[in-house]
């Protein structure tokens, strides 16, 4: 799958055909970790004149067993980075596969809404969670949407982010 076949370039499809003054900036790489966003987002937010960042961050953390206290750093570090440029944040909730044990997996994905609270930004819920439970909309990692569900998660995500930009 290209990146002009994912969600976010679908989404930037359809505000322009509806004339929407809204332009996104996929800035994810794959595999990345909150420690990787974090190191990234200085030459981000210099480069782009940015006012909403959506962090969908951590996923790649909990798969690799890093301890919850460093996503919880590393997340708030961003925030509060993100904050300091003036620039709005919203939380994208994170899950990770229950076969990580039932206490870190709490842990993991109790940090998102408390984070969300603590720093006074937008929470958003899980946004795969539909999709995570087909099969045939994931790839074969059983972690990643894939192509064919693409267009549905943009559809869903549109919606969410013209609210976060206009209330």
């Amino acid at each position: 799958m290209t990146i002009d076949q994912g969600w976010v370039a679908l989404s930037q499809q359809y505000y322009n055909v509806n004339n929407q003054p809204v332009d996104l900036i996929n800035a994810s790489i794959s595999g990345e970790t909150t420690a990787g966003g974090l190191r990234r987002l200085p030459s981000l937010l210099e480069q782009h004149n940015i006012d909403w960042l959506l962090i969908e961050l951590g996923g790649n953390d909990g798969l690799q067993g890093h301890p919850t206290s460093n996503i919880e750093n590393n997340l708030n570090a961003i925030i509060d980075l993100a904050k300091q440029h003036d620039v709005q944040v919203a939380l994208m909730q994170i899950r990770i596969p229950p076969n990580y044990g039932k206490r870190y997996r709490q842990a993991f994905e109790g940090l998102y809404p408390k984070i969300a609270e603590q720093k006074q930004v937008s929470y958003l819920p899980f946004f795969i969670e539909d999709i995570a439970t087909q099969t045939h909309l994931m790839q074969n990692d059983g972690i990643h949407p894939n192509q064919q569900a693409q267009p549905m998660i943009s559809e869903q995500m549109q919606q969410q982010l013209l609210d976060l930009l206009y209330n």
